[in-house]
């Protein structure tokens, strides 16, 4: 089991500083050519690979363009064209609420605020930041996915549970430079080695910082369970 430094912010800058070295080219990993691909691919990820959602999105971006189009395919039609997407169903749903949104309310543009990009359906705080920061360069929280939950737990850096909660502690104690990158690094090192089930700590460079390491450590804190 690693020790974490006395305080929470020595913590994530000690953290920030190992994983920037150790991942110094970290950035999203969805592709997409506009604000609209961005949204819809954003949508699409929920509970689902990047690389999935980035090979579904390869054919579904030459088949539509504009919002009017999402908007008025027919639902099995686009249902069809994402099915091999968790939850195509309600995502199809929810693209072609959105889309058809965007079109009447908001002349065709994908909207650049919190409030507007989260009244359109399936895009929560996790959708909208990632669109802010990526679309508008407009970064105003933390993207919080299943890694950065994860992670962040397991260090010691919060004990919230929920995404939105998370955030919001997240934000009094990780610098606003970091906002951004602090969820691609979480990622990467959530993909590479502190991953889910049976994560690679011998292998970790936080590992003598993290209350979770492995084989010392009895417990979990990003579960709760014993190891």
């Amino acid at each position: 089991m690693g020790t974490p430094l006395e305080t929470r912010e020595a913590q994530v800058e000690e953290v920030l500083e190992r994983l920037y070295e150790e991942y110094p080219d970290s950035t999203i990993s969805l592709d997409y050519s506009n604000r609209l691909e961005l949204l819809i691919a954003v949508i699409l990820s929920a509970q689902c690979t990047d690389e999935r959602v980035n090979s579904v999105c390869a054919e579904l971006f030459e088949t539509y363009e504009t919002p009017e189009e999402y908007a008025n395919a027919p639902q099995e039609e686009l249902a069809e064209a994402i099915n091999s997407i968790t939850y195509y169903n309600n995502k199809a749903k929810y693209i072609r609420s959105a889309c058809a949104d965007i079109a009447e309310e908001h002349d065709g543009e994908v909207p650049d605020t919190m409030s507007e990009l989260t009244d359109l359906a399936g895009v929560g705080r996790k959708t909208a930041n990632v669109v802010l920061q990526h679309g508008h360069d407009v970064v105003e929280g933390i993207v919080v996915d299943t890694h950065v939950q994860r992670l962040t737990r397991r260090l010691g850096i919060t004990e919230e549970e929920r995404p939105e909660a998370i955030e919001e502690d997240l934000l009094g104690i990780v610098p606003e430079t970091d906002w951004q990158q602090f969820t691609h690094l979480m990622i990467d090192h959530g993909r590479a080695t502190c991953t889910a089930i049976n994560p690679d700590c011998a292998d970790c460079v936080l590992a003598d910082v993290c209350p979770s390491a492995k084989p010392d450590a009895d417990v979990d804190l990003g579960s709760g369970e014993e190891w």
